[in-house]
């Protein structure tokens, strides 16, 4: 049988839209559950249908606000999941929330629907902050949240962000230490950046919001990485910090460039070495599922050196690197042809990378630059 494999399901509502946020996010009146619900599931079996004799290692519901999905939605589509491919028996089954009281009243309901691991968007604590990012809780409610999912779920996650316009080292440090005093497996910790078409792209078009410059950044960083290693929570990709072996499994599908189907709306799939992606806005989808029986927007065969590539740019971001291995056994092609050997050499001896064997990693003082180190190490063509 075929290694695991990861199902991402988005459901796409939000109460509100974030001007940080370029997600796939969309603010209606009202949803009709039922419609949603029965199109989840259509969508579902037309991805199972074609990746047969599979095992769900794990399921994630992102969003939007996945947690404003009624309990019993995110039940069926996880018994759905399970009668078609199976579950293996330590399946992670995540839910993304926002800590609004509402939301946090069903965490119990939703881990009696199959859900064990949560992720809660808390990014600040700070309610001048919180107003700035558009955020519609108060700090006492996300550490009420943070509480809550610590009692209904086995396992815990919540985001922050950080460098932000105007912040001190001292005030970070002052809110991680807060952050990491909750005790939870995981923390992602997120740097501010202007995405185009959020409003604060028109803001930082116009002048009137500036993030850290380069510099402060990077001391911002530096004192992320020295105090979640200090309290056991080392960084295993450029954002996500966790105990040995809580790691987030199915980001480590995406990053380890394993398969995955998505469903709902936007969902990006990786499968048989296909690309896939469905209809972004939630009218589109139902109606695409309604008249195809799958809410596929595009379905395309990726190139051998295009798997190669991606599976580079997704797995240098781990600090555990990448196994040149299996991405030669998974797209087919000889290391020389998306790995610049001389590149390499030489970040080797500037100490911004390791390499031995299969193993090619990004050191801790490279991961700053990665994004210079992959421009010169990954042959795109």
């Amino acid at each position: 049988m075929a290694e695991p494999l990861a199902l991402y399901v988005h459901w796409p509502f939000c109460v509100s839209k974030c001007p940080y946020c370029d997600f796939n996010s969309h603010v209606r009146e009202s949803v009709d559950q039922e419609v949603w619900r029965a199109a989840l599931l259509v969508d579902l079996r037309h991805e199972a249908a074609l990746l047969p004799e599979r095992r769900v290692s794990s399921i994630f519901f992102g969003g939007g606000t996945p947690s404003l999905m009624p309990p019993a939605t995110v039940a069926a589509v996880i018994a759905e999941a399970g009668a078609l491919w199976g579950l293996t028996a330590d399946c992670e089954i995540t839910l993304e929330a926002n800590p609004n009281s509402v939301e946090v009243a069903a965490f119990a309901d939703l881990a009696a629907a199959g859900v064990n691991r949560v992720s809660i968007g808390v990014q600040s604590f700070d309610p001048q902050v919180l107003e700035f990012l558009g955020r519609a809780h108060s700090g006492d409610e996300a550490r009420r949240a943070i509480a809550a999912a610590q009692t209904c779920f086995d396992r815990a996650s919540f985001d922050l962000i950080y460098a932000r316009p105007g912040q001190m080292l001292a005030d970070w440090e002052r809110e991680l230490a807060a952050a990491l005093a909750f005790g939870t497996g995981h923390l992602s910790l997120y740097q501010l950046t202007i995405e185009p078409g959020t409003r604060f792209a028109t803001l930082a078009a116009k002048g009137h919001l500036v993030i850290p410059d380069g510099d402060a950044a990077a001391d911002l960083f530096d004192a992320t990485q020295a105090m979640t290693r200090a309290a056991g929570l080392p960084r295993y990709e450029v954002s996500n910090h966790a105990r040995p072996g809580e790691e987030s499994r199915h980001n480590l599908t995406y990053w380890r460039y394993g398969d995955y189907a998505g469903v709902g709306p936007g969902a990006h799939g990786r499968r048989l070495a296909q690309a896939t992606e469905r209809h972004r806005k939630p009218e589109n989808f139902v109606a695409a599922v309604t008249r195809n029986g799958h809410g596929l927007k595009a379905e395309a065969d990726l190139p051998a050196h295009e798997r190669a590539t991606e599976a580079m740019l997704m797995g240098l971001r781990l600090s555990e690197g990448v196994d040149l291995a299996r991405i030669e056994a998974r797209s087919g092609l000889g290391r020389e042809a998306f790995v610049d050997a001389e590149a390499v050499a030489r970040l080797v001896g500037m100490g911004l990378m390791c390499a031995g064997g299969d193993r090619l990693v990004v050191t801790d003082e490279g991961i700053l630059l990665l994004d210079s180190i992959l421009s010169e190490v990954v042959r795109t063509g």
